[in-house]
C-alpha cells in the first residue's frame, strides 16, 4: 500500500527545491490570495526543525517580531511556497532547534554559523 501512495504522489513532489537544512537562515516567498489579486509576500527566519517525507515533508521556520516570536510551518511541495532562499548557513548541534523558544533578543536567532576557512591562507 506504501508503494502505491509514493507512486501516486511523486508528479506533485517538487524537484528544484534550494537544499537547506535546519539551522539555516532563510526567506520563504509565499504567494498570498487577497480577493482576486495574488502577491508574493517572505517570511524570513531560522529553520528550527525538519518533519516528514515525500509529498507530507514539511519545515518550521521561527522569527522575532516585535520582540514576539513568530513560527510558521511550510509544506515543502506546496503549490503556494513560491522559492526559499537560503541567507546564511549554519552547524548546528541538533535535528530540531526548540531550545531557540527559551531565548530572548539576539540569543534567540543564533546559531552556530559555519565557517569556510581558507586553507591557503593559513599556509
Amino acid at each position: 500500500m506504501n508503494q502505491i501512495i509514493k507512486d501516486i504522489t511523486a508528479a506533485q513532489v517538487k524537484n528544484l527545491i534550494t537544499p537547506f537544512k535546519v539551522g539555516d537562515g532563510v526567506r520563504v516567498h509565499t504567494k498570498v490570495r487577497e480577493g482576486d489579486k495574488e502577491r508574493v509576500q517572505v517570511f524570513a527566519g531560522v529553520v528550527i526543525a525538519i518533519k516528514g517525507s515525500g509529498i507530507h515533508e514539511t519545515f518550521t521556520v521561527r522569527r522575532i517580531s516585535y520582540g514576539e516570536g513568530v513560527e510558521r510551518v511550510f509544506p515543502v511541495n506546496s503549490p503556494n511556497v513560491e522559492k526559499v532562499e537560503v541567507e546564511k548557513n549554519s552547524k548546528p548541534g541538533k535535528a530540531r532547534l526548540y531550545y531557540l523558544r527559551g531565548r530572548k533578543g539576539k540569543a534567540a536567532m543564533a546559531v552556530k554559523e559555519k565557517r569556510f576557512e581558507d586553507t591557503a591562507a593559513k599556509a
